[in-house]
């Protein structure tokens, strides 16, 4: 029988309650942002309910469609790949983006919230492995991009977020996610003006318990919650 997402997203949180409680963490610190790529407007109502205040979107197409069909009183994230010409769409639709990854793209975000009054909040997208399919700045190049990023008044730098290489092992990805928490704290340490570092988006369905023992704050958690995509 299959399970009810109201289920599933119980589990998932006492999952998330374990994780931090073994790395002595409280799991109120840790919000679980609930992946809705294909997901339709009714199942993200059931989340709701379930008491999910959170949602990420891929697709900036589809995400408009969505969040346009849907209460405003929850928050939506920008997780996927952001090209230049949708930013226009994503500053009035999205409370976060969390894939800013190059200068262009954070100077047209800054213009767009600007022109719409408001102040973006934005991770910065570490791409830690290098794996040349995934977006996001190398680790070495990061320090100079929010430095750079630091002086555009209308972009709010909350953290970094990162992807690790997909394995069969969750410990795999373990590496990965502790060399993020050590280039947040470089970050911190070089006393950027304006710019914050409070939080760490890494850890999906496989291997969000491993991203929380190694400082996770956002994990975002699709599959778990909604099954398989159809």
């Amino acid at each position: 029988m299959e399970t009810s997402i109201a289920d599933n997203i119980k589990a998932i949180r006492q999952r998330i309650a374990a994780a931090a409680v073994k790395c002595q963490r409280e799991p109120d610190a840790i919000k679980l942002l609930a992946v809705t790529k294909t997901v339709s407007p009714a199942r993200v109502g059931e989340a709701i309910a379930a008491g999910i205040t959170a949602f990420g979107e891929n697709y900036v197409q589809e995400a408009k469609e969505k969040i346009t069909a849907i209460d405003r009183r929850v928050e939506w994230h920008m997780i996927g790949y952001l090209q230049t010409n949708k930013v226009k769409y994503v500053v009035n639709l999205f409370d976060y983006i969390h894939s800013v990854d190059r200068m262009e793209l954070a100077r047209e975000i800054n213009k767009r919230a600007a022109s719409a009054g408001r102040k973006m909040n934005i991770l910065v997208e570490i791409n830690i492995s290098g794996e040349s399919t995934k977006s996001g700045i190398p680790a070495v190049h990061a320090i100079e991009l929010i430095k750079a990023i630091s002086s555009l008044e209308n972009l709010a730098v909350k953290g970094l977020m990162t992807m690790a290489p997909y394995s069969d092992n969750p410990e795999n990805s373990r590496p990965y996610f502790s060399e993020l928490k050590n280039l947040q704290k470089k970050i911190i340490n070089e006393g950027i003006p304006g710019i914050e570092m409070a939080e760490l988006s890494m850890g999906m369905t496989d291997d969000f318990e491993i991203a929380i023992e190694e400082g996770a704050t956002i994990v975002r958690i699709g599959r778990a919650i909604f099954g398989e995509r159809k």
